[in-house]
């Protein structure tokens, strides 16, 4: 029960960087999805086996993610993008990650999100992100405007 627009993500170069806290936060959503019924059990067991695997890797490939540890200066950076975009916790935290790993590395300069809260805050801050409806968009034969 992929969310819309995964198919690009999935394509992306790996590793991919996320916070420490994805490990968290995922597996997390899955579960609120299965409490409000989006999502079965068998689901959401799939789910949280395919993503530990991607954040762990298998014997027989790599990780797919590459964690960003949290560090008590990017808290303080997360408890300040919180009260700036109006960011939930978790979603602050990812942000401060991205915002760390573009200082350190300039190429770090797009972020994939399924959260518009979260879309728009790193887009003020100078990403570009990668969307479910820009991911949606790009599957879409052109239209002859838009080639």
């Amino acid at each position: 029960m992929p969310e819309e627009g995964f198919e690009p993500v999935r394509r992306l170069p790996v590793p991919l960087l996320v916070s420490l806290l994805a490990r968290v936060e995922v597996p997390a959503a899955f579960w609120r999805k299965y409490r409000i019924g989006e999502l079965d059990l068998d689901d959401v067991l799939l789910l949280n086996r395919a993503f530990a695997a991607d954040y762990a890797g298998t014997p027989d490939r790599p990780p797919r993610f590459q964690p960003i540890e949290v560090t008590d200066a990017t808290v303080e950076r997360a408890a300040e993008l919180a009260g700036t975009h109006g960011l939930r916790a978790y979603d602050a935290v990812q942000l401060a990650c991205a915002l760390v790993t573009r200082e350190a590395d300039r190429r770090c300069a797009t972020l994939a999100s399924f959260d518009q809260d979260l879309v728009r805050a790193a887009t003020a801050e100078g990403f570009a992100v990668l969307t479910p409806e820009e991911t949606a968009e790009s599957q879409e034969p052109a239209s002859p405007e838009r080639r």
